[in-house]
């Protein structure tokens, strides 16, 4: 079984990377069905003659590829041939190991490492855990279990895992991947127990079935796959399901799950064996052409011709391959594969990724330098993201070279954290929409939910959630061994080789003090004692001047950005080390080189990509400016004890004052984290700027205010024509229309206020809600009629909305904006993109 596994091995390494004469116009797979999104809906659809017309396309297109066909023979390999190349790849493998392992940088375990519970990343990595433990065994097995011809309880999955899904399966493999990374980040012995439960059933399958196969579908998908006829990717849910099952051996020592994947390696070693039997090779080479992981060619074809070459295809069909292409360098030391890897990174970075470091618009390539004509509500397919993070990751481990650590820390940040919908365990995206004035929650898919979705992308979620310590930290082995910290993450390392405990902590980021602080205190092991080397890196996106670094309060000397700060010693315990990077706003133009889209940039803080609250605004002027800095200004972190919400119960319904298109009207409360909720939130500006700050609302009693909408800064509400209908405006026609006393509550409640206009006494804010939802508010004068107090008084509240603590306002040119990291929004609209002009 051993040699044989070895041999599947090689047989799909050759198979998949030397079918270099299969160009892309030559493929059996209409270029539409390439798309998961348009499969499944093919597949789900009852329109017989939709199906029928676009799998009429789905052929087997001849090449001029005989001169591959003595690469290996058209029937079976004897055996001695089977030995001969087993031999030179454990050859191939031992010159790699021998020649590159010392050259190569070393992940450090995920056991190893450890997310502070007070960051962002341990609480994306919490909500991805209670996803995982709320998935049932039963559910995620039953179509195996059907396939396999066992008892079915409970009930499958929906989406992409529902039981006549010609892909289902897939989801499984990756919550394998998922959860055995998971249970190395946070040893939590529910999911141990949990994921070993879906092994055993999965072994129960396999064995039920006594072949080595293992699937949530029958083998008749293979057969259609060998016969090249339309089918949905069957060696594409393989491959999660093994890598899955390797996974669950590597990290948590499950012996029972190497074994059922070594099966599998033997069964589809024999029918690759039976296909080139009964066909050939080239027949096998064409039925590759669905997606396997791979379209073999364009590794090739990427190294000698322009970025051109990969607008047009499937994204994530041939990322992976560049991923097994770096493999393959690394176990043979064949520097084409470094090459290759090197140059596809070159390629997506400059020519097809957005400012977030995603790619792909509709699950493909465009054309290059041509993004601003792609921005839509379907861009950055969160699989590419996933996978792009392991191109940039081995690169990085190959070179050490920071640009690769820098894409990757935006990357994450940008295109990762921001996917799942807050802390609701189990709702993430396919798509990021980057259109202006686009919402996570309007796109085609919208949110995915907990047990109906399962597409691609929820399987590589649920995989980069529970893998967020596996890139922090890096090591160097040799006499005198290295770390390397490549992520500002709060997190803590057991580093055995270096025979010590680091424990990193960095500061939350905040708009209004422009530095990102990092100490690490060392923690040294009994008997340590020899050297050991902390490279730190130093982002590109910094400078250095303002920068500082202490070793126990002594100045250490600054390298440039775009380096390391290397410090050696024998560390003790309680040692220190100290870093302050200044970060700085910049624009960014997007990726299009076409005179026409020159003004569209996006803005950054740091590695933070900065969305604007915009329904579709997008202009911005800033006029003569040296930097951002002249034209955005932070929001300081006091202004969310002034935001406050003012609502008025009627009946079992509670309305709040909402800015509806610049109009003020009482609406149903909101759920936190919509534009409902922004447009309910309100900033009480103290009109008397030498009053003293004020600590409670109460305080302001008596005080005369003005109100600035959440997600309008610089604007005001106001009174404003015969009706005094309140509005909001930039441009008040007497500032004293804006200026509102707050008195205690007409209605004489202890918890109500109401607010007489200062430019007009006895005329109080009012919205009767017994009119429903969508009243308009006006100023009106007191009255005795029945309600009128009752619609003029309100409980004020803190804010439904808070602002991030990296929050800023953009000058616009029609309105300012309100700007936040892109990761922090849930389902309010947004920007990312501007057209910035002086």
């Amino acid at each position: 079984m051993k040699m044989k596994g070895c041999f599947f091995f090689m047989v799909l390494l050759v198979l998949l990377l030397c079918g270099i004469a299969v160009g892309k116009e030559c493929t059996n797979t209409p270029p539409a069905l390439s798309s998961h999104t348009l499969r499944y809906e093919l597949l789900s659809s009852k329109n017989e003659s939709w199906r029928e017309e676009v799998f009429s396309h789905y052929h087997l297109t001849p090449t001029d590829d005989s001169a591959w066909s003595n690469l290996l023979p058209r029937k079976i390999l004897r055996e001695e041939d089977e030995f001969s190349w087993t031999m030179m790849y454990r050859k191939l493998k031992n010159q790699g190991d021998s020649k590159l392992s010392g050259d190569f940088l070393k992940e450090v375990s995920l056991h190893d490492v450890r997310l502070d519970s007070n960051s962002l990343h341990w609480q994306a990595q919490q909500t991805n855990l209670e996803y995982l433990l709320l998935l049932d065994v039963d559910s995620l097995v039953w179509s195996f279990r059907k396939t396999a011809g066992l008892p079915t309880p409970g009930k499958a999955y929906g989406g992409w895992e529902d039981p006549t899904c010609e892909l289902r399966g897939h989801f499984v493999g990756h919550y394998l991947s998922a959860s055995a990374q998971m249970w190395a980040s946070t040893h939590n012995d529910s999911l141990k127990e949990k994921m070993s439960a879906v092994v055993s059933a999965l072994s129960n399958c396999q064995k039920k079935m006594d072949t080595g196969y293992l699937s949530a579908f029958p083998s008749e998908l293979f057969d259609r796959f060998e016969a090249v006829k339309p089918v949905w990717a069957p060696y594409y849910t393989i491959h999660k399901i093994m890598a899955g099952l390797l996974d669950q051996y590597t990290f948590a020592d499950n012996a029972q799950a190497l074994k059922m994947t070594t099966w599998m390696a033997e069964y589809f070693y024999n029918r690759v064996q039976n296909v080139i039997t009964k066909y050939s090779v080239e027949r096998h080479w064409y039925s590759l052409n669905e997606e396997t992981g791979g379209m073999n060619d364009v590794l090739y074809r990427l190294f000698i011709v322009t970025a051109d070459d990969i607008s047009g295809f499937h994204a994530n069909t041939h990322i992976p391959i560049v991923i097994g292409s770096q493999m393959r360098y690394e176990v043979t030391g064949d520097p084409l594969y470094k090459v290759i890897g090197t140059f596809f990174m070159d390629i997506v970075n400059s020519s097809h990724s957005y400012a977030t470091g995603g790619t792909s618009v509709s699950e493909f390539w465009r054309e290059p330098k041509r993004l601003a004509s792609t921005l839509n509500t379907e861009n950055e397919e969160s699989c590419t993201t996933y996978n792009m993070l392991k191109v940039s990751r081995n690169l990085f481990r190959w070179t050490k070279e920071i640009a690769y650590a820098d894409y990757y820390e935006r990357a994450l940040t940008n295109g990762v954290l921001g996917i799942q919908r807050g802390t609701e365990p189990g709702k993430m995206i396919y798509m990021l929409p980057l259109r202006p004035g686009v919402s996570k929650a309007k796109s085609y898919h919208s949110w995915g939910t907990k047990f109906d979705s399962f597409w691609c992308c929820y399987g590589t979620g649920i995989e980069s959630f529970s893998k967020l310590g596996d890139s922090i930290y890096f090591e160097e082995e040799g006499k005198l061994p290295g770390l390397y910290i490549i992520q500002y993450i709060s997190s803590s390392l057991d580093w055995k080789s270096g025979q010590i405990v680091v424990n990193q902590i960095v500061d939350p980021v905040i708009s209004s003090d422009p530095l990102l602080r990092v100490t690490l205190t060392i923690s040294s092991k009994e008997g340590a004692g020899q050297s050991s080397s902390l490279n730190l890196r130093i982002p590109s996106w910094t400078y250095s001047n303002g920068a500082k670094a202490t070793l126990n309060g002594q100045s250490l000397t600054q390298p440039v950005p775009g380096n390391f700060l290397s410090v050696t010693r024998k560390w003790s315990s309680g040692d220190k080390l100290n870093l302050e990077l200044p970060i700085t706003l910049r624009t960014e133009a997007i990726k299009d080189d076409r005179p026409q889209y020159a003004t569209i940039q996006s803005i950054l803080y740091g590695p933070y990509l900065l969305a604007g609250h915009s329904t579709g605004d997008w202009d911005i002027k800033t006029g003569p400016a040296n930097s951002p800095s002249d034209w955005i200004t932070p929001v300081p972190t006091s202004y969310n004890q002034h935001l406050v919400t003012f609502s008025q119960k009627s009946g079992d319904s509670t309305f709040v004052l909402t800015n509806s298109n610049q109009t003020l009207a009482m609406t149903k409360f909101p759920e936190s984290g919509t534009d409902a909720a922004l447009h309910a939130t309100f900033r009480l500006i103290l009109s008397d700027t030498s009053s003293s700050e004020l600590s409670s609302v109460k305080d302001y009693i008596g005080k005369s205010v003005m109100l600035e909408p959440f997600d309008f800064p610089g604007m005001l509400v106001a009174q404003e024509g015969n009706d005094n209908k309140l509005v909001v405006t930039d441009s008040p026609s007497e500032r004293e229309s804006s200026v509102f006393q707050l008195v205690a509550g007409l209605d004489g409640g202890n918890e109500t206020v109401s607010m007489e206009s200062k430019s007009q006494e006895g005329c109080f804010v009012s919205g009767d809600t017994k009119y429903g939802a969508g009243m308009t508010v006006s100023c009106s004068e007191e009255s005795s009629e029945a309600g009128y107090k009752e619609a003029a008084s309100f409980i004020i509240g803190k804010g439904i909305s808070q602002y991030h603590p990296i929050s800023f306002v953009a000058k616009g040119a029609k309105r300012d904006f309100l700007l936040q990291p892109l990761l922090s929004f849930i389902d309010e609209f947004y920007t990312v993109h501007f057209n910035i002009q002086v």
